[in-house]
Order: structure tokens, then C-alpha cells, then sequence
């Protein structure tokens, strides 16, 4: 989540915003067990893969506002389709995690028009009909250990929705040190096959995995880098990679590549860059007078977090489950401000309460606190 590089199409054309609030159907976690499908209807898709990605052709290139309006009217309804199913896999995850974890967190969400656009911009083969991760998942547990536990708990379980594909960036990490396990489900079902065949993706990750996620987030808002997907200046990039493997170190795992393997050459040159982008004052600074204000019913299922992060302002407005109209509807006049103003970003999400809101999105309050206190302990 990122500033810099927001999806330049024109998401302030009405017409097709209008056409398109309230086709983004949204997923809740349903009342405190995280479990519980009400009986509603849920968005189902409406147009064929060829028209798909067709559509998300039309999002990255030039395009008439006809065009873009149809793209626009195909792409949430897409996106829409994916909430049922969503909330099918985040109500499995929160009871596994669980069991690894008694304190394990989980939020899900579906992907933001501008992240969608980045994707395919970066991704030339990739289409939007196979995207793995328009409905994703996340739970974040204490350690490793309680990572390879939450997998082993879907392997040898008796899920009937396919594994696709597994991404272990914990055994094999990226270059920019970010690490996590992905698995990426088909979704089956042989009493809603509506849905049979659509992807979701689950990340499960440490805390500090988590910290260090959430910190290359946050810094890259407030420096207006795509530092998430590797685009910025080389000093943070390198500095991230460091810390990736410091991390890696402490949780026993494999180092980032191309970092010291020799712990006195990698804390020297940690320092050297903590000094050189004077990390620890920028970090601090970011967390200082974050203004946040909440407006959330007692029975909140879905938050709206939108953050200026040239004000520090914070603004967050919860919906109950049969309010999801509305919601959908702010998310999306949410996205079309974001065009206008590079300095804000705004997600929905479905978690438990405020609370996890705070911890599972640390990056939209600007709080990097778990990650500086790894980055000191790492140059200390």
C-alpha cells in the first residue's frame, strides 16, 4: 500500500462510479466467532475470463471513458464475486490459526483498484481472470514455528477447496527481504458451485515478519516510493534487505539473498545505513501525532481507514454486516479520492474489532513501534 504510484486511469469519471456502487459485494466475519454466513445474497460473477481481462487490458492502457466505464463496471463486479468465497477461507484460517495461535490475528480484504492496476502493470503475462489475490487473507502468528504449524493444519486436513500454488518466501525469501508463506486455494464446493474454480490467497506470517512488512509500507507513504514492490531509492531498498535477514537470523530461517551472511558484517553495515537515512528519528517521527478519528457501531463488521499521510490524520468509519451497501459505496468514493491526492490511501477490511484493526494495519496509523525497537536491538 503506497502512495507513489497510485492507478493513474480516471477514477474520478461519475459515470462510472455510479454505475458501480454497491456491485462490490463485501465479506464480514459475522459476529464474534469470525464464522457466521448470514443469509444474504452474495455478489456472484456476471461476465466470462475473456471479458475479464479484457477489462484489465483496458485499466492499464489508454482508453475512451466508454471504455474505462465498461472496465470499471467488469472489474468490481469481479472483485465482488470474490467476498463470498473470501469469507468461506477466513473463517477456516481464523479457527486454524487458533489452534497454532492462541493469540493469532486475522483481517482479510479485497484488492484495491489501484494495487490491481500495479499488478498487472508489473506482471505483462499476467491476466485478471487468474490474479490469485483479489480476495485475500492474512494471519499473522508469534513465531515460525507457529507458521509451520498453521500450514501443517491445512495440509493434513481435510479442506476440500484445491491448493493451486505455494509461495514459501520464509524458506526461500525475496531479494527485498520480505518473507511470508503464500498458499493460494481454488475455491470448491459441491453445494455452492457458484464460486468453484476463484482464487484466494492466505499469507501467514510472524509478528515480525508483520513489523517489517507493515514498516516498508509505512516509510514508503511518507517518502512516496514504491518501496513494497522494489521501486525507490537503493538506501532503503538495501536497508530493508538488511533487516530482512537480521529477522531471519533471530527466527532461525534463511537469510535474504545477497546480504552478509557474517553477523559482524551485517550489523556494520545496518548502522551504516540506519545513520545514513537517520531511520531510528524518521521512524519515530512518522508515529508522532497520528490524529485519528473513529466512528464505528458497536456491531462493526467492515472498517474504512482512510490516511493522509501529510497531515497524520487517520479517519476510521465502521459498518455494521447490513450496511455493506454503504460501505462499498465510501470504498469506492475513498479510491476515486485517492486519485486526486497522492498523499492519501484508504483500504476496508473485515477484522474483529478496532483493536486488531490497529494491529493488523499498523502501516495506516503510521506505527512502526515493533520494527524499531528490532532495528535498535539489531545495531545495538
Amino acid at each position: 500500500m503506497f502512495l507513489s504510484t497510485q492507478c493513474p486511469v480516471a477514477l474520478n469519471h461519475t459515470a462510472a462510479f455510479s454505475r458501480c456502487q454497491g456491485a462490490l459485494g463485501l465479506a464480514g466475519h459475522g459476529g464474534p466467532s469470525g464464522c457466521k454466513l448470514l443469509n444474504m445474497e452474495w455478489a456472484t460473477k456476471q461476465y466470462a475470463p475473456a471479458e475479464i481481462d479484457d477489462a484489465g487490458r483496458v485499466l492499464i492502457r489508454r482508453h475512451s471513458l466508454d471504455e474505462l466505464d465498461h472496465a470499471l463496471a467488469v472489474i468490481n463486479n469481479w472483485r465482488a464475486a470474490h467476498s463470498f468465497p473470501l469469507n468461506t477461507f477466513q473463517c477456516t484460517l481464523r479457527r486454524k490459526a487458533r489452534q497454532a495461535d492462541s493469540t493469532a490475528l486475522v483481517a482479510q480484504r479485497l484488492k484495491r483498484l489501484s494495487s490491481i492496476y500495479d499488478k498487472l502493470k508489473q506482471m505483462k503475462r499476467l491476466t485478471l481472470s487468474e490474479m490469485q489475490d483479489i480476495g485475500g487473507c492474512r494471519a499473522i502468528v508469534g513465531s515460525v514455528s507457529q507458521v509451520r504449524k498453521l500450514v501443517d493444519l491445512y495440509k493434513k486436513g481435510d479442506i476440500k477447496h484445491k491448493l493451486d500454488d505455494e509461495d514459501d518466501y520464509i524458506q526461500a525469501p525475496k531479494s527485498s527481504g520480505y518473507r511470508s508463506v503464500h498458499l493460494i486455494y481454488r475455491y470448491f464446493s459441491d453445494k455452492k458451485e457458484t464460486y468453484n474454480g476463484q482464487k484466494i490467497e492466505m499469507q501467514l506470517r510472524s509478528r515480525h515478519q508483520h513489523a517489517w512488512a507493515t514498516a516498508v509500507e509505512t516509510v514508503g507513504s511518507f517518502t512516496r516510493q514504491a518501496l513494497k514492490t522494489s521501486r525507490g531509492e537503493q538506501e532503503w531498498l538495501r536497508f530493508f534487505a538488511l533487516m530482512g535477514t537480521d529477522i531471519a537470523n533471530r527466527e532461525r530461517t534463511a537469510p535474504v539473498p545477497n546480504t552478509p551472511t557474517n553477523r559482524r558484517a551485517l550489523k556494520k553495515e545496518l548502522r551504516h545505513h540506519v545513520s545514513l537515512l537517520d531511520v531510528e528519528r524518521k521512524l519515530h517521527a512518522f508515529g508522532e501525532a497520528v490524529h485519528a478519528t473513529e466512528t464505528a457501531p458497536n456491531d462493526a463488521h467492515y472498517f474504512l481507514v482512510r490516511l493522509d499521510a501529510e497531515t497524520k490524520q487517520v479517519e476510521i468509519t465502521g459498518y455494521s454486516f447490513g450496511d455493506r451497501e454503504r460501505a462499498a459505496s465510501e470504498y469506492l468514493q475513498a479510491e476515486r479520492d485517492i486519485r486526486n491526492n497522492s498523499n492519501t490511501d484508504a483500504v476496508l477490511v473485515s477484522v474483529e474489532s478496532l483493536d486488531a484493526l490497529r494491529r493488523a494495519y499498523p502501516n495506516y496509523f503510521l506505527d512502526t513501534t515493533l520494527f524499531l525497537q528490532a532495528v535498535r536491538e539489531a545495531i545495538a
